[in-house]
């Protein structure tokens, strides 16, 4: 049983760490300055600029299939740089990427809705999350009906990463109530142009989601994304990547953290001496280096799992549900070792703290993730993990 990266995937990995720690991290501090006086992070343009440096070294379409100009490294090494990209709080990510279902487009949806997203002319969000339908995403109301050789929809979004800047939504609506989510929703290519509207939400963090509106907004029966009726098994898809990928970005930023608060213990003193020997401090170190692991290797498990073709839905929930409490409790005790100054908005403690509380909510809460382990259990839809299974 073989554990290692290979020599290419390690080079790759490395690279990638280089670049976030030379390119990247340096404009945390800059983005710390700006948030404090209520201004944007980052100015207009700065995180192209790094996704064009970082296409010229060949890191563009990380997981983009090869004929559409990408490298498609696969859900394991997606995972391991999702990892060195959440060492940093700046919302860094590779160019040349689209949602997974997107994929799925038909050549002229290729040619107006992929190709422009992957050449990044083009932005899209997901919207399937409603007010009356998070967690439980079977309860969604936004109707599409037939008129003609349209569908006009009806309804509304909330909680929509990137559904401000988005020029169109990936959208799922019920086509047939009778059936719900067993035949009866459907997934459709929305231009803002075609009559939709957004307004921000405010956050406890800096995630700017949005709430979405469609009154009666006509769309072309050519814009459905596969077929009608089977929306929902695509939302599914693209649901349960997150689940293995949001882990991983909580194995980076616990461990960026984790850093930092070894470097805080071994020279801050109090009492004459380091913290670094006391017990408590220890022990909260010890914690985190531990729960940071397991989270690791069960994020790789998952991710494993979606790369050979197994089934991965039980570890991807299993991941997420881990990944998540892990991040939350590594920053709570970082906060804690660093004391006042870790409270304080001069360091990026407290704004990982906000930002990492997300992870318990978005792509299934953890009442969600437990949900879900224990029905797969108690069902007999898998069985207590055997080794090499």
């Amino acid at each position: 049983m073989d554990f290692s990266l290979s020599d290419e995937q390690r080079a790759i990995r490395d690279t990638v760490r280089a670049f976030v720690t030379r390119e990247v991290v340096p404009l945390e501090a800059q983005v710390l300055r700006n948030e404090r006086d209520g201004r944007p992070g980052l100015e207009p343009g700065v995180l192209e600029s790094l996704q064009d440096k970082a296409h010229t070294m060949g890191f563009w379409g990380i997981t983009t299939p090869e004929e559409f100009g990408g490298i498609a490294l696969g859900p394991v090494m997606n995972a391991v740089l999702t990892m060195e990209l959440g060492r940093t709080f700046v919302p860094f990510r590779f160019g040349g990427s689209a949602d997974n279902i997107l994929f799925d487009a038909s050549p002229d949806q290729q040619d107006t809705y992929l190709l422009p997203t992957i050449a990044g002319q083009r932005r899209s969000c997901f919207a399937i999350t409603e007010p009356g339908a998070g967690s439980d995403a079977r309860n969604i109301r936004t109707r599409a009906r037939r008129d003609g050789d349209d569908w006009v929809i009806t309804g509304e979004k909330t909680f929509i990463t990137g559904g401000t800047e988005a020029d169109f939504a990936i959208l799922f609506a019920v086509t047939d109530p009778d059936l719900g989510a067993d035949g009866g929703v459907t997934c459709f290519l929305v231009d803002r142009e075609m009559g939709w509207t957004s307004s921000p939400i405010p956050t406890m963090g800096e995630w700017g989601p949005a709430s979405l509106s469609f009154d009666e907004v006509r769309v072309p029966a050519r814009n459905v994304l596969g077929e009608v009726g089977k929306g929902f098994e695509k939302a599914l898809r693209w649901i349960g990547q997150g689940r293995y990928l949001i882990p991983a970005k909580a194995v980076g930023s616990a461990e960026r953290l984790l850093g930092m608060a070894v470097e805080h213990a071994t020279v801050r003193e109090s009492m004459g001496h380091k913290i670094a020997e006391y017990q408590a401090i220890q022990w909260q170190i010890a914690d985190s280096a531990v729960e940071i692991e397991s989270t690791k290797w069960l994020t790789l498990h998952a991710a494993w799992r979606a790369e050979t073709g197994r089934d991965a839905r039980h570890a991807t929930s299993i991941a997420k549900l881990t990944g998540a409490l892990m991040a939350n409790q590594v920053v709570d005790r970082v906060l804690q070792i660093h004391g006042g100054m870790g409270y304080t908005k001069e360091l990026p403690v407290e704004r990982w703290y906000r930002e990492l509380r997300l992870l318990r909510i978005y792509e299934g809460t953890d009442e969600i993730q437990r949900r879900t382990i224990a029905r797969n259990l108690l069902k007999g839809h898998v069985a207590l993990a055997t080794i090499g299974e």
